[in-house]
């Protein structure tokens, strides 16, 4: 099975960049993990570096890793991050999400697991099939069936290291095919783009590269205001199942400027 990807973390607006990216690519196993520090308290983005970096460790002793070895390599993460608290009073509270994204090369499986608010899209076919749900107030009332405009996004009710944290999300077992896409992102991404413009940014480019830099395009319109996380992975060949040379989906995504 072949996998290409790419990467792109950057400051935008804010002072630091306290986001973390990890990949991980293996003849057997491969692993796409975005940690995000969560504001408000010190020591976020040490939160995410902490978490991140373990993650990718424990995994790297294993070729080929299980949905269980995930399990406990994400626990493994988010004790070292509370043990990390422990020792660093001003960092008690230092808190980060995770999203992370697991690929089986070997039997051509893929799951994830999140906590907090960044973000794991799958693509099949050129349109979003999947994606995670936010551990987030504003996601909470839309589930619940409330009015959520002007809630503040932000507003997370789980991310690793928190004291209410309760628990990761993990998905199910999802057999791959040929074309298969996924974005692994910070809510400073997503925020910053509709689904739409994703899917078509997937439809008019011949690589994950190409993938990210139309989307990052895209984001300069609306100068996002976040730091910027994402990685791009795609499973054998997109382009040939998606590709779509179109003139007016071009001017879409990237209208003229005045």
């Amino acid at each position: 099975m072949n996998i290409a990807f790419a990467s792109t973390s950057q400051t935008g607006a804010r002072e630091s960049n306290q986001d973390q990216i990890g990949t991980m690519l293996g003849e057997n196993s491969a692993c796409f993990i975005v940690c995000d520090g969560v504001a408000g308290s010190p020591g976020g983005g040490e939160a995410a570096k902490i978490a991140c970096h373990t993650l990718l460790r424990t995994l790297q002793d294993n070729k080929h890793f299980t949905a269980e070895d995930t399990r406990l390599a994400v626990e493994k993460s988010a004790r070292t991050l509370r043990e990390a608290q422990g020792i660093n009073p001003k960092l008690q509270h230092m808190s980060t999400t995770l999203a992370a994204l697991f690929i089986d090369r070997d039997y051509s499986l893929s799951w994830w697991a999140h906590a907090g608010d960044s973000r794991i899209y799958h693509f099949r076919r050129g349109y979003i099939n999947r994606v995670t749900s936010d551990h987030s107030l504003a996601q909470q009332m839309k589930e619940a069936g409330y009015e959520n405009t002007g809630i503040n996004s932000n507003l997370l009710y789980n991310a690793l290291g928190v004291d209410t944290a309760g628990y990761v999300a993990f998905s199910e077992m999802l057999t791959l095919e040929d074309g298969d896409a996924f974005l692994v992102c910070s809510d400073g991404f997503w925020l910053s783009l509709q689904a739409e413009e994703m899917e078509l940014a997937l439809r008019m480019v011949n690589s994950p590269d190409e993938w990210l830099t139309l989307m990052l395009k895209a984001i300069d319109r609306g100068a996002a205001s976040d730091n910027l996380s994402a990685i791009a992975v795609w499973v054998g060949s997109p382009q040939e199942t998606t590709l779509l040379y179109s003139l007016a989906d071009s001017a879409r995504l990237m209208p003229p400027r005045d």
